[in-house]
């Protein structure tokens, strides 16, 4: 009797321990933003990419416009009204769930990176590095213009003010500052003050893509004389 009760236990466990860690969520979907949406009252963040916040500003032939707003329009005329299939692989900090999610046989991590609408979260995965690569060669979605990157928009390290036509995009980030004495200072990212640093071109201030230019150009590196 005593053997019948450990080998059924014994199987129990077994059949516990090859349970998946987590299970589908699958449902009619309301979407968040333009990486985020709501299946069951449960906000699912997508996995691998991150797309402009909705009050983020991206610049398209020197306007502005509401990229982060279009993202989220953007996944939405994609979900439309179709059952939405999310497979969880993590939680973030903010306790949501972090997954990559179906439309049917669509992919819409995948499908919002290779439509411009979001990048690849290089910090978290490189699985949708090349449909960003895509995206940026098609130069479709926010790659048409010129944008901040969301991280840096979410951490106010924006290379320009939220209502500039100026933008980091294309690795041009190097911010050519006039001090109030007139001096002409560039700095770089990851530099003490850059993170504190905008731009407003109506004083002749503007981005470089790389030291040399802004040398060439007058503007002599911060902290240096």
């Amino acid at each position: 009797m005593k053997s019948s009760i450990l080998r059924v236990a014994v199987l129990a466990l077994a059949a516990f321990n090859t349970m998946p860690a987590h299970a589908d969520i699958t449902g009619q979907a309301s979407v968040i933003d333009g990486d985020t949406i709501e299946v069951h009252g449960k906000r699912i963040r997508f996995h691998g990419i991150d797309a402009p916040e909705n009050g983020q500003l991206c610049q398209l032939k020197g306007k502005n416009y509401r990229c982060g707003q279009k993202a989220a329009l953007a996944l939405d005329d994609l979900i439309a009204r179709k059952t939405v299939r999310c497979v969880e692989k993590d939680q973030d900090r903010y306790q949501r769930i972090v997954g990559e999610c179906f439309a049917g046989q669509v992919n819409l991590n995948a499908w919002m990176v290779e439509n411009g609408w979001a990048l690849a979260y290089r910090q978290y995965s490189t699985a949708y590095v090349p449909q960003e690569d895509t995206a940026r060669a098609r130069k479709v979605g926010i790659w048409a213009g010129t944008f901040d990157n969301p991280w840096d928009y979410r951490h106010g390290t924006t290379a320009a003010p939220k209502d500039s036509t100026v933008s980091s995009a294309n690795n041009c980030s190097i911010k050519g500052n006039i001090s109030t004495g007139g001096d002409r200072i560039y700095h770089v990212p990851g530099s003490r003050w850059y993170g504190r640093t905008t731009i407003d071109p109506l004083k002749g201030e503007k981005f470089f893509c790389s030291e040399a230019e802004a040398q060439n150009a007058g503007w002599r590196k911060a902290g240096h004389r």
